[in-house]
């Protein structure tokens, strides 16, 4: 088993940050974070033995956070996201499973309708947003994210910190370390405010992406999600085709994190399907 770092081109040059973990000849997963967050948010599987024995686990930093490139603009084209896991797929150098958590399942569902799904092996959303823009089913959010906006998107500290703050402490049903929310605000607040604000400047229907998925799909969603509304994932399994639904019963927007286990889990179960 390795572990590495490494940088990719993306849409427009742009270097996106990967990190690795797991054997590179094994089935990859690629793993997908949400709004202002970064590949670090997947610490839990790549810390897991089984599933780097079983897999190439690859997760990057989208454009604009963590240690990837900051271009000044791009983020409200579609075509820039799909690019840039294009990309990623690339490095993978096979079908991969991609697993999509939060705003990640946007971007997944721009990569499906710039290049379908032939070259891929499955997908896991995960608390995901497949559409975004106002009264769209599939971008419903909960009510810790709209109490922290448009505050967690200011460039103004004295207004975003505390929204930023609040909102990652909402994330999970059960209180986290106290360590682990400051990482995870930390994160949030290095993503600069003028790509947190871009990001949801954003208009985009999924219904015919969602409807046209033929590979293996599994909707995790926590029931007590606060950060983006279960409704979204049923929306979601209403749309693909054959999606299996994967409920965590008392458990927030970070399954991965709150229920480290039964999540990592999930993903064997889905790889192993995929193989199958």
């Amino acid at each position: 088993m390795t572990s590495g770092r490494a940088r990719l081109r993306g849409a427009g040059g742009a270097c996106l940050s990967v990190r690795t973990a797991g054997d590179p000849a094994r089935p990859p997963i690629v793993l997908v974070h949400g709004w202002a967050q970064s590949g670090g948010c997947w610490a839990a599987q790549f810390d897991d033995p089984e599933l780097c024995r079983a897999h190439h686990l690859i997760a990057f930093d989208l454009r604009g956070h963590g240690d990837s490139d900051i271009p000044a603009d791009g983020y409200g084209d579609a075509a820039v996201w799909a690019d840039d896991l294009a990309a990623v797929l690339a490095f993978a150098g096979a079908p991969a499973v991609v697993v999509g958590w939060s705003y990640g399942g946007l971007v997944i569902t721009d990569y499906l309708r710039a290049h379908g799904d032939a070259g891929l092996a499955g997908l896991v959303l995960v608390g995901a947003l497949t559409e975004i823009g106002r009264d769209r089913p599939g971008a419903r959010i909960g009510p810790a994210m709209r109490a922290a906006l448009p505050a967690a998107l200011s460039e103004d500290p004295a207004v975003a910190v505390p929204a930023v703050v609040s909102l990652t402490t909402a994330m999970a049903a059960e209180p986290l370390p106290g360590p682990v929310v400051q990482r995870w605000a930390g994160t949030v607040l290095g993503v600069p405010p003028h790509v947190r604000r871009a990001l949801f400047r954003r208009d985009a229907s999924s219904a015919e992406v969602l409807a046209g998925i033929s590979v293996p799909t599994a909707v995790v969603h926590g029931t007590a999600d606060a950060v983006v509304d279960s409704s979204a994932a049923e929306y979601a399994l209403g749309k693909i085709p054959g999606a299996t639904a994967r409920w965590f019963p008392g458990v927030g927007h970070v399954p991965f994190a709150e229920r480290v286990d039964e999540f990592n889990g999930v993903l064997r179960e889905s790889a192993e399907v995929r193989r199958g």
